[in-house]
Protein backbone atom coordinates (compact mmCIF):
# COMPACT_ATOMS: atom_id res chain seq x y z
CA UNK A 1 0.00 0.00 0.00
CA UNK A 2 1.58 3.35 -1.05
CA UNK A 3 2.41 5.87 1.65
CA UNK A 4 0.37 9.09 1.34
CA UNK A 5 2.45 12.19 0.57
CA UNK A 6 3.47 14.44 3.45
CA UNK A 7 2.62 17.61 1.51
CA UNK A 8 -0.99 18.77 2.12
CA UNK A 9 -0.95 20.32 -1.36
CA UNK A 10 -0.17 16.95 -2.88
CA UNK A 11 -2.95 15.40 -0.81
CA UNK A 12 -5.27 18.20 -1.99
CA UNK A 13 -6.63 18.92 1.48
CA UNK A 14 -9.20 21.63 2.19
CA UNK A 15 -7.11 23.20 4.96
CA UNK A 16 -3.49 23.57 3.95
CA UNK A 17 -0.88 25.82 5.50
CA UNK A 18 1.48 25.20 2.59
CA UNK A 19 -1.05 26.84 0.28
CA UNK A 20 -1.06 30.01 2.37
CA UNK A 21 2.74 30.07 2.46
CA UNK A 22 3.39 29.42 -1.20
CA UNK A 23 0.50 31.47 -2.65
CA UNK A 24 0.50 34.45 -0.28
CA UNK A 25 1.34 36.92 -3.07
CA UNK A 26 -1.48 35.56 -5.24
CA UNK A 27 -3.94 35.85 -2.36
CA UNK A 28 -2.76 39.39 -1.58
CA UNK A 29 -3.28 40.50 -5.19
CA UNK A 30 -6.74 38.90 -5.29
CA UNK A 31 -7.77 40.54 -1.99
CA UNK A 32 -6.52 43.93 -3.21
CA UNK A 33 -8.49 43.66 -6.46
CA UNK A 34 -11.56 42.54 -4.51
CA UNK A 35 -11.33 45.56 -2.20
CA UNK A 36 -10.72 47.97 -5.07
CA UNK A 37 -13.72 46.74 -7.06
CA UNK A 38 -15.98 46.83 -4.01
CA UNK A 39 -14.88 50.28 -2.81
CA UNK A 40 -15.09 51.86 -6.26
CA UNK A 41 -18.53 50.38 -6.93
CA UNK A 42 -20.00 51.51 -3.61
CA UNK A 43 -18.47 54.98 -3.90
CA UNK A 44 -19.97 55.55 -7.36
CA UNK A 45 -23.30 54.08 -6.23
CA UNK A 46 -23.46 56.48 -3.27
CA UNK A 47 -22.67 59.46 -5.52
CA UNK A 48 -25.57 58.45 -7.77
CA UNK A 49 -27.99 57.38 -5.04
CA UNK A 50 -27.90 60.64 -3.06
CA UNK A 51 -29.18 62.91 -5.88
CA UNK A 52 -31.72 60.27 -6.94
CA UNK A 53 -33.09 60.03 -3.41
CA UNK A 54 -33.17 63.81 -3.06
CA UNK A 55 -34.99 64.10 -6.38
CA UNK A 56 -37.57 61.53 -5.28
CA UNK A 57 -37.99 63.33 -1.93
CA UNK A 58 -38.38 66.81 -3.37
CA UNK A 59 -40.56 65.91 -6.35
CA UNK A 60 -43.07 63.28 -5.21
CA UNK A 61 -44.11 62.24 -8.77
CA UNK A 62 -40.49 61.20 -9.38
CA UNK A 63 -40.41 58.82 -6.41
CA UNK A 64 -42.39 56.06 -8.11
CA UNK A 65 -40.31 55.93 -11.31
CA UNK A 66 -37.00 56.17 -9.40
CA UNK A 67 -37.87 53.34 -7.03
CA UNK A 68 -39.37 51.25 -9.82
CA UNK A 69 -36.30 51.64 -12.04
CA UNK A 70 -33.81 50.75 -9.31
CA UNK A 71 -35.94 47.79 -8.22
CA UNK A 72 -36.13 46.44 -11.78
CA UNK A 73 -32.35 46.71 -12.08
CA UNK A 74 -31.95 44.71 -8.88
CA UNK A 75 -34.08 41.86 -10.24
CA UNK A 76 -31.90 41.30 -13.31
CA UNK A 77 -29.74 38.17 -12.87
CA UNK A 78 -26.05 38.98 -12.59
CA UNK A 79 -25.04 37.04 -15.70
CA UNK A 80 -27.75 38.77 -17.71
CA UNK A 81 -26.68 42.16 -16.33
CA UNK A 82 -23.09 41.59 -17.39
CA UNK A 83 -24.26 40.45 -20.81
CA UNK A 84 -26.31 43.64 -21.26
CA UNK A 85 -23.36 45.82 -20.21
CA UNK A 86 -20.79 43.90 -22.25
CA UNK A 87 -21.20 45.98 -25.46
CA UNK A 88 -20.50 49.15 -23.46
CA UNK A 89 -17.57 48.06 -21.33
CA UNK A 90 -16.14 44.93 -22.91
CA UNK A 91 -14.33 42.31 -20.83
CA UNK A 92 -12.97 44.80 -18.32
CA UNK A 93 -13.08 45.70 -14.66
CA UNK A 94 -15.42 48.57 -15.61
CA UNK A 95 -18.01 45.96 -16.58
CA UNK A 96 -17.97 44.52 -13.06
CA UNK A 97 -18.04 47.96 -11.43
CA UNK A 98 -20.98 49.12 -13.55
CA UNK A 99 -22.98 46.01 -12.68
CA UNK A 100 -22.30 46.38 -8.96
CA UNK A 101 -23.25 50.07 -9.06
CA UNK A 102 -26.62 49.28 -10.61
CA UNK A 103 -27.31 46.55 -8.07
CA UNK A 104 -26.37 48.81 -5.15
CA UNK A 105 -28.65 51.66 -6.20
CA UNK A 106 -31.81 49.90 -5.06
CA UNK A 107 -30.66 49.46 -1.47
CA UNK A 108 -29.05 52.88 -1.20
CA UNK A 109 -31.83 54.94 -2.78
CA UNK A 110 -34.64 53.15 -0.98
CA UNK A 111 -33.04 53.43 2.47
CA UNK A 112 -31.94 57.04 2.06
CA UNK A 113 -35.38 58.03 0.82
CA UNK A 114 -37.00 56.22 3.75
CA UNK A 115 -34.71 58.08 6.14
CA UNK A 116 -35.52 61.46 4.59
CA UNK A 117 -39.24 60.74 4.72
CA UNK A 118 -38.96 59.77 8.39
CA UNK A 119 -37.69 63.20 9.42
CA UNK A 120 -40.53 64.74 11.49
CA UNK A 121 -42.29 67.60 9.75
CA UNK A 122 -42.28 69.63 12.97
CA UNK A 123 -38.48 69.39 12.98
CA UNK A 124 -38.34 70.81 9.47
CA UNK A 125 -40.73 73.60 10.37
CA UNK A 126 -38.76 74.45 13.51
CA UNK A 127 -35.55 74.68 11.47
CA UNK A 128 -37.24 76.90 8.91
CA UNK A 129 -38.52 79.11 11.73
CA UNK A 130 -34.90 79.51 12.87
CA UNK A 131 -33.98 80.83 9.44
CA UNK A 132 -32.65 77.64 7.83
CA UNK A 133 -32.71 77.78 4.04
CA UNK A 134 -33.29 74.67 1.86
CA UNK A 135 -29.60 73.76 1.56
CA UNK A 136 -28.79 74.32 5.24
CA UNK A 137 -31.96 72.45 6.23
CA UNK A 138 -30.89 69.49 4.11
CA UNK A 139 -27.28 69.40 5.29
CA UNK A 140 -27.78 70.24 8.95
CA UNK A 141 -31.12 68.61 9.72
CA UNK A 142 -32.51 66.18 7.16
CA UNK A 143 -29.41 64.26 6.11
CA UNK A 144 -28.10 63.76 9.69
CA UNK A 145 -31.49 62.45 10.83
CA UNK A 146 -31.70 60.20 7.75
CA UNK A 147 -28.18 58.88 8.34
CA UNK A 148 -29.12 55.75 10.38
CA UNK A 149 -31.41 54.47 7.62
CA UNK A 150 -28.90 55.42 4.93
CA UNK A 151 -26.09 53.60 6.74
CA UNK A 152 -28.25 50.51 7.12
CA UNK A 153 -28.68 50.45 3.34
CA UNK A 154 -24.97 51.11 2.85
CA UNK A 155 -24.04 48.17 5.04
CA UNK A 156 -26.29 45.79 3.11
CA UNK A 157 -25.13 47.14 -0.24
CA UNK A 158 -21.47 46.78 0.74
CA UNK A 159 -21.82 43.19 1.95
CA UNK A 160 -23.77 42.34 -1.21
CA UNK A 161 -21.09 43.94 -3.38
CA UNK A 162 -18.35 41.92 -1.67
CA UNK A 163 -20.27 38.78 -2.60
CA UNK A 164 -21.17 39.86 -6.13
CA UNK A 165 -17.60 40.82 -7.03
CA UNK A 166 -16.87 37.10 -7.29
CA UNK A 167 -19.19 36.89 -10.32
CA UNK A 168 -16.67 39.06 -12.13
CA UNK A 169 -14.50 35.96 -12.44
CA UNK A 170 -16.36 35.16 -15.67
CA UNK A 171 -14.62 38.16 -17.26
CA UNK A 172 -11.34 37.76 -15.37
CA UNK A 173 -11.97 40.59 -12.89
CA UNK A 174 -13.48 38.93 -9.85
CA UNK A 175 -10.87 39.40 -7.14
CA UNK A 176 -11.05 36.35 -4.93
CA UNK A 177 -13.72 35.03 -7.28
CA UNK A 178 -10.98 34.34 -9.82
CA UNK A 179 -9.34 31.95 -7.37
CA UNK A 180 -12.65 30.31 -6.49
CA UNK A 181 -13.52 29.86 -10.16
CA UNK A 182 -10.17 28.35 -11.17
CA UNK A 183 -10.07 26.29 -7.99
CA UNK A 184 -13.45 24.76 -8.74
CA UNK A 185 -12.44 23.97 -12.32
CA UNK A 186 -9.31 22.16 -11.13
CA UNK A 187 -10.83 20.85 -7.90
CA UNK A 188 -8.14 22.65 -5.90
CA UNK A 189 -9.72 22.37 -2.46
CA UNK A 190 -7.38 24.64 -0.49
CA UNK A 191 -7.73 27.45 -3.01
CA UNK A 192 -11.53 27.29 -3.07
CA UNK A 193 -11.85 27.23 0.71
CA UNK A 194 -9.22 29.89 1.40
CA UNK A 195 -10.63 32.36 -1.15
CA UNK A 196 -14.18 31.73 0.08
CA UNK A 197 -13.22 32.31 3.71
CA UNK A 198 -11.42 35.52 2.78
CA UNK A 199 -14.58 36.78 1.04
CA UNK A 200 -16.53 36.19 4.24
CA UNK A 201 -13.84 37.91 6.31
CA UNK A 202 -13.90 40.97 4.04
CA UNK A 203 -17.70 41.15 4.20
CA UNK A 204 -17.80 40.86 8.00
CA UNK A 205 -14.95 43.37 8.44
CA UNK A 206 -16.65 45.89 6.13
CA UNK A 207 -19.95 45.50 7.95
CA UNK A 208 -18.33 45.99 11.37
CA UNK A 209 -16.38 48.99 10.10
CA UNK A 210 -19.53 50.66 8.78
CA UNK A 211 -21.38 49.80 11.99
CA UNK A 212 -18.65 51.48 14.04
CA UNK A 213 -18.66 54.49 11.71
CA UNK A 214 -22.43 54.74 12.10
CA UNK A 215 -22.16 54.77 15.88
CA UNK A 216 -19.58 57.55 15.73
CA UNK A 217 -21.61 59.63 13.30
CA UNK A 218 -24.92 59.22 15.16
CA UNK A 219 -24.17 59.61 18.87
CA UNK A 220 -27.81 60.42 19.59
CA UNK A 221 -28.72 56.88 18.54
CA UNK A 222 -26.57 55.47 21.36
CA UNK A 223 -28.35 57.69 23.87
Amino acid sequence: MPTPPDDCLARNEWVCGDYLRTRSHILADAVLQHLELTALSITIAVLLAVPLALLARRFRPAAGPVLALTTVLYTIPSLAMFSLLLPLYGLSASLVVAGLVLYSLTLLVRNLLAGLRAVPEETRQAAKGMGYGPVRLLLAVELPLALPAALAGLRIATVSAVSLVTIGAIVGHGGLGNLIYTGMNTYFKAQVLTASVLCVVIAVAADLLLLAAGRLLTPWQRA
